[in-house]
């Protein structure tokens, strides 16, 4: 994590917009040699960079409030301020090999649209799904407001005749709140209700309605389907359109989730009602921890769903970075992972000694000049323990020690922006909000009520030195806006649930990652942008991270797939997105998992590609009755299986009937127990491409494996037709110290002669000692 937490830091040093009075400013990037002779003289590339504008800018002005970003990936050099008089200076300077003035570029705001290749042009996934037009997205979550711009209708199609839902009426809920684009919406209590205690109804304002009273909902299905926003942003930042993955798609809400949580039996009465509203896809940012899938309400449901030609698209969990902490693990449930964007929202600590300590934040501080300024630093650590200062729980801030000060808060417990609202209530000014080991470097941003940021651990380190090192510590924040394309990404979110499976390690789990962190959607306007009931600001949009949105954009991209090939089932809509997905980041290097490349158990098949996605060429295609025969091998009980889908099997009959039997899987997850040493699988992959197309084997075998394929080739005459192949796994590993050993690899079907499909699938290898 420190690596990328440095990259992080070099790469966005400080975008300060500060506004500067001399009109005469203009931004210029400042590239520099990459080996340049003055940079020895400097202990990082920061303040080597930082000397040039040192040297050019007059005595009584800060050099530091100059400089927007320090680049040293992409780039040597850096971006500034700079008057016309100083570029001519900085021109002559040694190691300065290019001065250029900035360019304008237009930003967006549900952004993540954007950085997973979504355009509307003629070839893209968009224009061939209609926007995802025709197809109905069903949301169970807090419930939906209906007010939102996401919401609206102007443009959408007629509702589709198969749409068989209503729209409930409830408290602050009627039929009119439906439109073209919100076309259905109930809510589902019963559950909550009666295990909820009376004295709780008035601790939050709950709506008796499908209405949201806690935004979640609202964010998740405007992330899944939301409609073009134009104008929108969170208080001045991530400021451009709004869109959700599937535009054109219809969005039918199912209120599950209350005060305390969602109920397994609110979920299924929704689930079952959703299926008979006529629903292509069930979008689901809730779980709990692995569940044998007997015991999972959410699979049970969901099994049903598809067996009516429901793709069900469920979250992770928010359990990582711990193995085998991933929920929803059912094999016809897509199971998504999240990741993080390239946009940034920089909010720096310039401590009184003169460093700088890298943070992010949503506060709009940069539209208000008075909230970098200088503060003296606090943190609360002497006192009552038992109060948790260090953690600024509720009256635990002495008002003679906070009053008018920074206050370093560590995070953990109670909220984010819940801390920063104890620092306001007791007086305090600002707040620095650090991670613990726990957190790492992980960087969920909040709209804070006070001039707020959150710095990762190792900056936390320093913070704290910092603060144990001088009688009189100050710190100052300085707020930088909104920044995309200067870091690396995506990378996995360290929160981001981790397989394997505890239930079913023969499927790798999750499917795939997606955007999950600090993700910008619609948001009720009976909610301030932090989510606290004391924050008065009204919004359209905020931000939130989690698996929970990670999940809705796949929802949105099934919806486009669907949306292109109707008549798919949903293992085939689930092939194209595994199948197609990234295993490298954008600039194509190894997706990141804190400082280390990641693993299968925490990206699945990789991140999620629309673009390739909706035209996959070879699909993995399963049948229902598939999974039943699956879930024999697994060891499942009659019973079991009988309360998973409602069928009486005999698995002794089927396992005769469907020798050497194996998932038509789009992943490959193979577990070598003790004593075996080799494993032969089977697959069958479906041409959806061209006609006459032949694929030839591309495998990077697992360390300590050797990996056999046949055939090599597979020779397609015609669409919708089905050939088969074999692995071989044979293992060369006989060291039997650990319990349990990993190992991967993947094995890629490459269209000839011109690769135009790369039908990917990763290999996943344990060793079973013990």
């Amino acid at each position: 994590m420190t690596i990328m937490k440095n990259l992080f830091f070099y790469s966005f040093l400080y975008l300060v917009t500060i506004h500067v009075t001399a009109s005469a400013l203009q931004t210029y990037i400042v590239q520099l040699h990459p080996h340049g002779v003055t940079s020895s003289s400097f202990t990082s590339k920061a303040q080597w960079h930082l000397s040039f504008i040192e040297q050019a800018v007059p005595l009584d002005d800060d050099p530091s409030s100059r400089l927007l970003y320090s680049y040293h990936s992409a780039m040597e050099g850096f971006a500034a301020q700079l008057s016309e008089t100083e570029l001519q200076f900085l021109q002559k300077l040694p190691d300065v090999i290019a001065i250029r003035p900035d360019q304008l570029f237009q930003l967006h705001t549900t952004y993540s649209y954007k950085f997973l290749g979504l355009s509307p042009t003629s070839s893209g996934a968009w224009y061939k799904s209609g926007f995802g037009r025709g197809t109905i997205i069903g949301v169970l979550d807090t419930g939906v407001w209906p007010e939102s711009p996401s919401f609206d209708d102007s443009g959408m199609p007629a509702v589709p005749k198969k749409w068989r839902g209503i729209c409930q009426e409830g408290q602050e809920f009627n039929s009119s709140n439906c439109n073209r684009k919100l076309i259905g919406a109930r809510f589902f209590t019963k559950g909550h209700r009666v295990a909820s205690t009376p004295s709780s109804a008035n601790i939050f304002q709950e709506y008796v309605s499908p209405r949201d009273s806690h935004g979640h909902g609202t964010h998740t299905s405007s992330t899944a389907g939301g409609a073009s926003v134009p104008l929108a942003s969170v208080l001045g930042n991530g400021a451009g359109v709004a869109r959700g993955m599937a535009p054109g798609a219809h969005i039918a809400i199912y209120k599950v989730c209350w005060i305390y949580g969602c109920y397994s039996s609110d979920i299924l009465a929704a689930m079952d009602v959703a299926i008979r509203d006529g629903v292509d896809i069930l979008s689901l940012s809730l779980g709990g921890f692995p569940l044998p899938l007997f015991a999972d309400t959410i699979a049970i449901g969901s099994f049903r769903a598809t067996e009516h030609g429901i793709l069900v698209v469920c979250a992770a969990g928010n359990n990582g970075p711990i193995q085998s902490s991933v929920a929803n693990e059912a094999p016809w449930i897509a199971t998504i992972g999240a990741s993080t964007l390239n946009r940034r929202f920089p909010a720096v600590v310039k401590m009184g000694n003169g460093e700088l300590l890298y943070g992010e934040s949503l506060y709009p501080g940069n539209h208000f000049p008075s909230a970098g300024k200088k503060l003296e630093l606090v943190y609360v650590t002497e006192g009552d323990k038992d109060k948790g200062s260090e953690f600024c729980f509720e009256e635990s801030l002495p008002r003679a020690i906070v009053e008018g000060k920074m206050v370093v808060c560590d995070r953990g417990v109670n909220g984010r922006a819940e801390k920063g609202q104890v620092v306001k209530e007791s007086g305090g000014a600002a707040m620095i909000l650090t991670n613990t080991e726990i957190n790492l470097e992980e960087d969920s941003v909040d709209v804070h009520v006070l001039p707020a940021t959150l710095i990762g651990f190792s900056e936390s380190v320093r913070l704290k030195a910092y603060l144990n090192s001088t009688r009189n510590p100050t710190a100052r924040i300085l707020f930088g806006g909104t920044v995309i394309g200067r870091s690396r990404a995506p990378a996995v979110a360290q929160f981001s649930a981790r397989g394997p499976s505890l239930s079913n390690p023969s499927i790798l789990k999750p499917d795939v990652i997606a955007p999950g962190v600090n993700i910008i959607a619609a948001w009720p306007q009976n909610l301030g942008p932090s989510g606290l009931p004391e924050d008065s600001r009204r919004v359209n949009f905020t931000v939130m991270s989690g698996t929970s949105m990670a999940c809705p954009h796949v929802s949105g991209i099934t919806a486009l797939i669907r949306s292109a090939y109707p008549k798919w089932s949903p293992a085939a809509v689930k092939s194209a997105i595994v199948t197609t997905a990234d295993a490298t980041d954008r600039s194509g290097h190894p997706i990141m998992d804190g400082n280390k490349p990641a693993g299968l158990f925490a990206i699945g098949a990789g991140h999620v590609n629309p673009e390739r996605a909706i035209n996959p060429g070879l699909i993995y295609d399963i049948r229902p009755e598939d999974y039943v025969t699956h879930l024999c091998t697994l060891g499942y009980t009659r019973s079991e299986i009988f309360t998973i889908t409602h069928r009486n099997v005999s698995c002794r009959e089927l396992l005769q009937m469907s020798r050497d039997f194996s998932l038509n899987y789009p992943s490959i997850s193979v577990t070598l127990r003790h004593g075996m040493m080799r494993k032969m699988i089977k697959r069958r992959l479906t041409n959806v491409g061209r006609p006459d197309s032949i694929y030839s084997v591309e495998v990077k075998a697992p360390e300590g494996v050797r990996v056999r394929v046949k055939p090599r080739r597979l020779v397609f005459k015609h669409i919708n037709e089905s050939l088969s192949y074999r692995i071989w796994f044979v293992s060369s590993k006989r060291s039997e110290n650990m319990r349990v050993s990993f190992t991967q690899g993947h094995l890629t079907w490459v269209h000839s002669p011109n690769g135009q499909y790369r039908v990917r699938s990763p290999i996943s290898v344990t060793w079973k000692y013990k």
